[in-house]
């Protein structure tokens, strides 16, 4: 596929880090040759400088033939206005604005063909938010992905000590939850994945990746770990965007929320924009004396959320040693983030993991309806709605266990009208059937999406 990304800053080199890896053609435009120059000299792409709203730049990078825009600069207005030169002077099939305003979304009709031309919008302020929602919501879990529109969740819970499912091989959990809808899909133990299959045992300290019927969840999650007290204390370092947007949200919910920021002038906007409940204040999440006076040992989870990997591991260190329940630290450099999640920082985040998984679904080919990465962006796992018929597509009227997925690959669950099927290998898949694949390596998810696409006979 060939890709056109406005925008070399964060999340434009994100996307293209994450998209050049798959072999995809991508092209990459920016005006800070400094940017371009650390790509260029990183990955496989192309560089255009210049500003990617002007027309004369768009034809200079290859618009005329390319199957995806995404304009993710700094600018909502300038990505706006890309957009719409990008469908009305070079047909660029898809595209898809980054846009940090929690206005325009309201306005859909500003995205139409009459509007700015804008087929998707990504927020990586809102995909991280929810994220981070999820996990508060979901305290024994390391990660909580939805499929399904929230009816089907992937859940990565690590294995406690005395939970009844350790030292048990995974074709015998059945025994330990005959009445709850889950399978495993994925087992990690020190950070390797274990190929699991049913013969697999499962021991205290592996990451097990669940899929589940969202309502036996938590049941399915408490048969791994013992259950933890609810949250209800949030404490949270950084009143940026994401900050701001997680203690409106936890506060509206009844959370007992305090939010630190170090700039003055920040504080005094953040006290204009949250309720009175949210207890607002002026100083660094790294200072010890602060944390104390503020009672960090009776906070249920602390969130570091600032722009800097460091301060965030520095002040959630400190918090957990300090007697902080939960950390969660938000981690953009994944080296590092692989490096800090387990040990004294619980969960580490990658603000362009949550990103791209938002972004992926609009890039996969085939009719996919989300797809979220796992195991800190290592492995997928997609919703695929199935078309066609036996003659015309490579899953329809097929059993699971004749379908040629990659190695490693499996079909966790379907989803059929109102029913939620954990399917074994003689299993028939119908056509708009929902499936859940997971998918151990993104280098193999080409493999996958061809399987989903229907031949050319089917229209």
């Amino acid at each position: 596929m060939k890709i056109l990304i406005m925008g070399a800053g964060r999340v434009g080199t994100s996307v293209a880090e994450n998209l050049v890896s798959e072999q995809n053609d991508i092209t990459v435009i920016d005006s800070d040759p400094s940017q371009l120059q650390y790509l260029q000299e990183h990955f496989d792409l192309r560089v255009v400088l210049g500003d990617g709203s002007q027309v004369s730049v768009l034809e200079n990078a290859g618009a005329a033939d390319t199957d995806l825009f995404i304009a993710c600069a700094a600018s909502d207005t300038a990505n706006m206005v890309a957009c719409k030169i990008a469908r009305q002077l070079f047909n660029i099939p898809r595209r898809i604005a980054r846009i940090r305003s929690a206005e325009f979304p309201e306005h859909p009709e500003l995205m139409s063909e009459d509007g700015f031309c804008i087929d998707a919008l990504i927020s990586p302020e809102r995909s991280v938010t929810t994220y981070l929602h999820s996990l508060i919501e979901f305290p024994e879990a390391l990660q909580v992905v939805e499929f399904a529109e929230g009816r089907v969740s992937v859940v990565t819970v690590r294995v406690g000590a005395g939970s009844p499912m350790a030292h048990s091989s995974v074709d015998k959990l059945r025994d330990v939850w005959p009445d709850v809808k889950a399978r495993v899909i994925d087992v990690l133990r020190g950070g390797r994945p274990l190929r699991a299959g049913s013969g697999t045992v499962i021991a205290p300290g592996d990451e097990v990746v669940l899929v589940v019927d969202s309502d036996h969840a938590r049941r399915a999650v408490r048969q791994l770990r013992d259950a933890e007290r609810a949250v209800r204390r949030v404490m949270i370092a950084g009143g940026g965007n994401i900050g701001l947007r997680l203690a409106r949200q936890l506060a509206e919910e009844k959370y007992s929320v305090r939010i630190i920021e170090h700039d003055l002038k920040r504080c005094e906007y953040l006290a204009t924009q949250l309720p009175d409940s949210v207890l607002v204040l002026h100083g660094s999440g790294t200072d010890e004396a602060l944390l104390e006076r503020e009672n960090i040992e009776d906070m249920d989870t602390w969130l570091a959320l600032t722009s800097d990997d460091e301060d965030n591991i520095m002040s959630s260190l400190l918090a957990k040693r300090l007697g902080a329940r939960k950390v969660i630290a938000l981690i953009n450099r994944q080296a590092y983030g692989e490096l800090m999640q387990g040990s004294h920082i619980d969960i580490a985040v990658s603000p362009s993991q949550a990103t791209m998984s938002e972004l992926l679904r609009h890039v996969r080919r085939g009719d996919v309806a989300a797809v979220h990465r796992l195991r800190q962006g290592v492995a997928e796992a997609l919703e695929a709605i199935a078309h066609g018929d036996r003659s015309t597509s490579k899953v329809v009227g097929r059993p699971v266990g004749k379908i040629s997925l990659p190695k490693g690959a499996s079909i966790g669950a379907l989803v059929r009208g109102e029913e939620i099927i954990l399917p074994d290998a003689d299993t028939v898949i119908e056509t708009d059937d929902h499936v859940i694949v997971f998918v151990p390596s993104r280098q193999q998810m080409p493999r996958v999406e061809k399987l989903f696409q229907v031949s050319a006979s089917f229209f």
